[in-house]
């Protein structure tokens, strides 16, 4: 009988190849893992290169703590909302947003477009057949989703608006290269005149840097734009004479909004005279209506009285009642289209002057000045609801009891007659209030019944 055959060679020979087969299989993955290694460390160091180089570190920016105002270009949310820089696709929304629709229209740069003017004016221009594009950045001065919902607002109705600085002077140039804009409605700036106590450096950035960043920018374009921005009531001051003129001394601001406000008008004087730009500021008093700032007095007494919540009435120390011109948005619009309308072409070629450049101020107000106390009635009549008024006093100087403007020079240059009364105006914001924020109720039937009796024309808002 044959013996078995001996397969302990070949058993062997198979442990043998099998051990490789682990050993090289081992040495492969090790090597893969290197390389995916090396490879994702070159991807990570070139992604911190880029944003070294395309958006600075926050310690680099003024301001800080819980109130700093996030004025830094945000890669993530401009890719969200579609505000990155940059790519055929974004070159092809801003031509498309700036460029007019009627014969002979403006193509035109609105700064602080997400704002309330900005947003306002944009749909304006928009709406007649101009070109608009918008520029903000979105600060967190007040409720930033407020001023996303008028982004939205305003893309329903193809302005574009691309998120960024004033001081991000690589956009500013970009977007210049990309749209030739014969006009500029500079409205962005950094409100308020309490906040400046708690970050002034936020009004030295956006109002006086950022506005000679868009100066020198403009100054070097060719053609050089005309230039329309908004100053301020606030340069009067100290100044008691009433109504305002444009002819009252403006050399003694009572805070530091009003004093970069006032180094505006002078910066705007220099680049007028130097550079040949066509320069026209715009002093605004108290401008409300629908799409408002938050911070406004009428906004916040809306929300406090309609919460049951204590407002503050403010007195001088004589029991003088505080009276302001409450500007209506329709109006100020017509005023900034109407400075658009009548601005002249600047002089300057390249940023050398060739001639004379127009420069003008005008006051934008309404002319008759409603004590606060009014402004509260109406609003408690509105909102059917009883106001709990804390009485303040003011210290001396604190304030000035009544400011009031002359716009006269407006109406003799470009027309501007506002006609919109303080009741018709409120009537108009609080119908937007209850419906933006949900609000029910006595309201909308208070202000149903009220709208029977007004004589007034219906504005859009």
């Amino acid at each position: 009988m044959a013996s078995p055959p001996d397969t302990s060679k070949t058993i062997k020979l198979e442990r043998y190849n099998s051990y490789l087969r682990r050993v090289n299989s081992t040495k492969l993955l090790n090597a893969s893992s290197k390389l995916l290694f090396r490879a994702t460390l070159l991807v990570a160091l070139v992604l911190i290169l880029f944003f070294t180089l395309n958006y600075p570190p926050l310690s680099d920016h003024v301001g800080g703590g819980a109130n700093h105002v996030h004025t830094t270009h945000n890669f993530l949310s401009s890719a969200f909302y579609g505000g990155g820089v940059g790519g055929t696709a974004w070159e092809k929304q801003v031509r498309k947003s700036a460029t007019p629709r009627r014969p002979n229209g403006m193509s035109v740069l609105v700064t602080g477009a997400a704002g309330f003017v900005g947003s306002h004016c944009s749909l304006a221009l928009k709406k007649r057949g101009d070109g608009v594009l918008g520029l903000d950045n979105f600060n967190s001065y007040y409720d930033p989703s407020l001023k996303r919902s008028r982004q939205a607002l305003l893309k329903k109705h193809e302005v574009f608006v691309v998120e960024g600085d004033l001081n991000d002077e690589p956009l500013l140039t970009k977007l210049f290269d990309v749209v030739p804009f014969t006009h500029i409605l500079h409205l962005a700036a950094q409100a308020g005149v309490r906040y400046a106590m708690q970050n002034p450096q936020s009004y030295v950035s956006s109002n006086i840097a950022g506005f000679v960043n868009l100066l020198e920018v403009a100054k070097r374009a060719n053609p050089q734009p005309s230039i329309v921005w908004a100053s301020s009531s606030s340069v009067y001051g100290l100044n008691t004479d009433n109504p305002f003129s444009e002819l009252h001394r403006t050399d003694q601001p009572a805070s530091l909004y009003a004093a970069t406000k006032k180094a505006g008008e002078e910066i705007a004087h220099t680049y007028n005279h130097i550079y040949g730009l066509s320069l026209t500021g715009l002093r605004f008093f108290t401008v409300y209506g629908p799409w408002g700032r938050p911070d406004m007095a009428y906004f916040f007494f809306t929300k406090d009285i309609l919460q049951g919540k204590p407002i503050n009435v403010f007195k001088t120390v004589d029991d003088k009642e505080v009276a302001r011109d409450f500007t209506y948005i329709d109006d100020v619009v017509k005023g900034c289209l109407g400075a658009l309308d009548t601005a002249e072409k600047s002089t300057g070629s390249g940023g050398k002057k060739k001639g004379p450049a127009q420069l003008r101020i005008y006051n934008l107000g309404n002319t008759s000045p409603v004590p606060v106390g009014k402004l509260v009635s109406i609003l408690e009549g509105l909102l059917s609801t009883k106001a709990k008024k804390h009485v303040i006093k003011m210290p001396r100087n604190g304030d000035v009891p009544y400011t009031h403007a002359n716009v006269t020079l407006a109406y003799k240059d470009f027309g501007y007659k506002p006609t919109t009364d303080l009741a018709s105006g409120l009537r108009k914001f609080v119908k937007w209030y209850v419906s933006y924020y949900g609000i029910e109720s006595r309201v909308k039937k208070e202000m149903d019944s009220g709208k029977k009796g007004s004589q007034q024309t219906d504005e859009s808002g």
